[in-house]
């Protein structure tokens, strides 16, 4: 995949049904009773990252303060989910050892993992940071997960949703009707290709969490280093 092009379609695609007023809010964001949990395998970016991209999340919110931010603590690239995020999903019902064991199975040893953040790209939802990473391991780690789940009969749902092929970060949802859409298009396109920064990933995090990974919910339940 050209993940540079992956990206701009998207953010062309995107942005063109944001400003023609086609773009969708999160109506579960606010909600009490949204119960949808699962285990995720994820990579948190370093604190200089996060900074970089809080920075331009202030700017953002200068011109359209209600949509959702995503505070520092909750910042991911998804590796994988293990099992997506479903209503009814009771952690006590899988055998965790079993997951941690195979998992650990498809990571790499004393192997560099370097991510880059540089630029923009978008859905029709949400805004999200582009994530490129200088070799193939990423998608190695996915592929053997892949694979290891499959031959297992553990319970999962890799891919269920879509292929993941990408090193994006969600960082705003759209929840509310935008009061100032064109300055707020306007910043989105200013920091299209802003470098937010590098970092090595010196570990991975399987997770227990909500939809969308808020620390308030998220259940830290074994870290693997690489």
């Amino acid at each position: 995949m050209d993940l540079k092009a992956h990206y701009r379609k998207l953010y062309v695609e995107s942005l063109e049904m944001i400003f023609a007023d086609r773009y969708e809010l999160d109506t579960l964001l606010d909600s009490k009773d949204d119960r949808r949990f699962g285990i995720t395998l994820i990579i948190r970016p370093s604190d200089e990252v996060k900074e970089a991209i809080q920075s331009f999340l202030e700017a953002l919110k200068k011109v359209e303060p209600y949509q959702y931010y995503y505070p520092s603590s909750d910042i991911h690239i998804t590796v994988m989910s293990i099992i997506s995020c479903y209503e009814g999903f009771n952690l006590e019902t899988i055998d965790l050892p079993k997951y941690i064991e195979l998992i650990n199975k498809c990571l790499p040893k004393e192997q560099s993992l370097k991510i880059q953040f540089k630029g923009l790209t978008a859905s029709n939802s949400c805004i999200m940071v582009q994530g490129f990473v200088e070799n193939k391991l990423l998608n190695e780690i996915r592929n053997n997960l892949r694979v290891e789940f499959n031959a297992s009969n553990l319970e999962q749902s890799l891919d269920k949703r879509y292929a993941i092929q990408t090193a994006h970060s969600t960082v705003v949802r759209f929840r509310k009707q935008f009061e100032q859409k064109d300055r707020f298009l306007k910043l989105i396109d200013y920091f299209s290709d802003y470098n937010f920064g590098s970092f090595e990933v010196k570990n991975l995090e399987l997770v227990y969490n909500d939809w969308y990974q808020r620390k308030t919910f998220v259940k830290k339940l074994h870290q693997f280093e690489i």
